[in-house]
């Protein structure tokens, strides 16, 4: 850096010593060219002051200010040699307006102003002296440039303390304005930010971290922080940092992950998908009582709902699982001996838990976050996910979390369990119905369910509609509360319960005729009947589907028939706005060809 400023400061500074002497040897406009050679030669000092702190100057505003006081200089130089014409003819011929010598001594005070800004904003903390700064000339028409120059600088040079007010204000700028944001990255803020994320107090660090977030809002800003090195500095963080700094840096994870989906990979290799799955491992003391508490209050809800219990191996899972102590040796220790012997951070567990409530809290959520738009779309990172037991730990979340920590992790969840539903491999893995962790998930996404009355409750649907294809035939519980919501009246809550549905219902589903004949018991022909006739047409849409899965599947039912679904399939397909997909236009005819061959040709008008 020091040299190239050295490289860019030579030809001004040649410049300046031509301009003085051609002044010297002026013979017309001699107390002009004095004035002049005054004004360039304290530029002159200037510039080689400049060269001399080259290795302290902030490149971004010594390029632009140099450049310009070289286009001064070399006009200066242009105006000064007319004033050396000799002879009578040439100096009669040599015309120099009265206003050249005012406008060149203006242009000079300007880049003997700009210059002098350049030292003063580029100088160390300790030789500024908490000196006003002030706005350069050159940057009378956009201040703002000026205010992002001076606080860049001061992440270069200032104290810590002066780093983390000057990280401060970036945030602000970044948080109030998109082309803020890009200024601040054009001039070269991301570098010594993530330094001060590495080395600041924590105070510099957390809002440091905030400004990385905050200045991630494109693909094009995300890829310039990975290129600056953004992956290893966060995991640094996460692997040693103070937890309220933790929990900065994984928000800001959230923020570039969920804006560029192209660095998930590179976090990924950077272990910060490790990393930010164990912040969320509760204290081994707690995790066993958690678990507990997830598993007994769903079989209390279970018992008191009067609901078939599962029979086979998820009985058998019940048994083993809960005893009269609570829990049986055989199988939750695996979670506990990995969390009592498992490191966390670079700190151990029990360090974490001398943090205050709020930072632990605070941590979890931002944790989640981060993983959830990490896990959007991509299979190695969700198996990583699983792997890490964060299954689990996002059970005891669903239950026990603050809002934000709950949120989070049902978003978490809902694309985990999307990519699981396309990705067999990961669906036996993670999602095996014998699974502890699985069943502790899907006990929490019913419950939240069955009380439908949270915004967890669309990320808690998608979640079960995902899992739809691991389901035994006798696992039916998840029915019952997917049908009710049909009867909801808000309409987005309706049709994701039936696209939840569908995938329980359709071809693709080795169950789907068990799925269908319990989706009739729960009284959902009648309830889809209204959607195809009364709902808003993309609740229409989705309804009449499933409605055709049921009826192809089983054709035969006394629900169907009593229903008269072979009329509303009838109807259905003469409305054009319901027949324009081709797809669904075959499904209908199945349906209806499958429903006549077993349905009763009796009065079929809309009543």
């Amino acid at each position: 850096m020091a040299d190239l400023v050295k490289q860019i400061l030579a030809k001004p500074i040649q410049l300046a010593d031509q301009v003085t002497k051609a002044a010297d040897e002026a013979s017309s406009f001699k107390q002009d060219c004095a004035d002049l050679k005054s004004k360039t030669e304290k530029l002159a000092a200037l510039l080689r002051q400049a060269a001399r702190a080259s290795s302290d100057l902030y490149e971004r505003p010594t390029r632009r200010i140099i450049d310009e006081a070289e286009q001064v200089l070399d006009k200066a130089l242009s105006l000064v040699l007319k004033c050396r014409a000799n002879g009578l003819m040439k100096r009669l011929f040599t015309i120099i307006p009265a206003a050249a010598f005012r406008k060149m001594f203006c242009l000079l005070e300007n880049s003997i102003g700009d210059v002098s800004w350049l030292l003063r904003v580029s100088a160390s903390a300790q030789n500024r002296d908490d000196e006003f700064v002030g706005l350069p000339p050159i940057a009378a028409n956009e201040p703002i440039l000026c205010f992002i120059w001076e606080q860049i600088a001061i992440l270069y040079t200032g104290s810590l303390d002066d780093k983390s007010d000057a990280a401060a204000s970036l945030v602000s700028l970044a948080r109030d304005n998109d082309r803020y944001g890009k200024l601040i990255i054009e001039e070269g803020g991301v570098g010594p930010l993530l330094k001060l994320v590495k080395e600041g107090k924590m105070d510099g660090q957390e809002n440091a971290a905030r400004a990385i977030g905050l200045l991630g809002r494109d693909p094009e800003s995300v890829e310039h922080m990975i290129h600056a090195g953004v992956c290893s500095v966060f995991a640094k963080i996460l692997k040693e940092g103070p937890m309220t700094v933790q929990a900065m840096v994984a928000w800001a994870v959230s923020e570039l992950a969920g804006n560029n989906p192209k660095c998930q990979d590179l976090f990924a290799q950077n272990n910060i998908i490790r990393l930010l799955s164990h912040s969320q491992i509760p204290h081994p003391n707690k995790i066993s009582s958690q678990l507990h508490n997830v598993v007994t209050n769903t079989m209390a809800i279970k018992s008191a709902s009067k609901l078939p219990q599962q029979q086979g191996d998820g009985a058998n899972l019940s048994q083993k699982v809960i005893n009269s102590n609570g829990m049986q040796q055989n199988h939750l220790p695996h979670y506990v001996h990995y969390q009592q012997n498992h490191m966390l951070s670079g700190t151990s567990l029990k360090g974490r838990e001398l943090e205050d409530p709020a930072t632990k809290a605070k941590m979890k959520a931002m944790a989640s976050r981060a993983l959830w738009q990490l896990a959007k779309g991509n299979s190695p990172i969700c198996r990583s996910i699983c792997e890490s037991r964060a299954l689990l730990c996002f059970a005891v979340l669903l239950e026990k979390g603050h809002y934000d920590v709950k949120y989070n992790s049902a978003m978490a969840l809902m694309e985990i369990t999307s990519v699981a539903e396309r990705d067999a491999e990961l669906r036996r893995s993670a999602f095996k119905p014998s699974s502890p962790a699985c069943k502790a998930v899907v006990d929490q996404l019913l419950i939240i369910i069955e009380k439908a009355d949270s915004v967890l409750l669309i990320p808690c649907i998608k979640a079960i509609g995902n899992l739809a294809r691991t389901f035994r035939a006798t696992e039916t519980r998840m029915i019952a509360p997917l049908v009710k919501l049909l009867d909801e009246r808000e309409a987005d809550v309706s049709w994701e319960a039936s696209i939840a549905l569908r995938k329980f219902a359709c071809k693709e589903n080795y169950l789907h005729l068990d799925h269908c004949k319990a989706i009739i018991s729960a009284g959902g022909a009648k309830h889809l009947i209204q959607l195809v006739y009364f709902g808003e047409q993309i609740v229409q849409l989705s309804a009449l589907v499933l409605l055709c899965y049921i009826a192809l599947h089983v054709p035969d039912s006394e629900e169907l028939a009593q229903a008269e679904v072979l009329t509303v399939i009838e109807w259905a397909s003469k409305q054009s706005h319901m027949t324009q997909d081709e797809t669904v236009d075959t499904l209908l005819e199945e349906a209806k060809s499958r429903l006549e061959l077993y349905q009763s040709r009796g009065s079929r008008g809309f009543h």
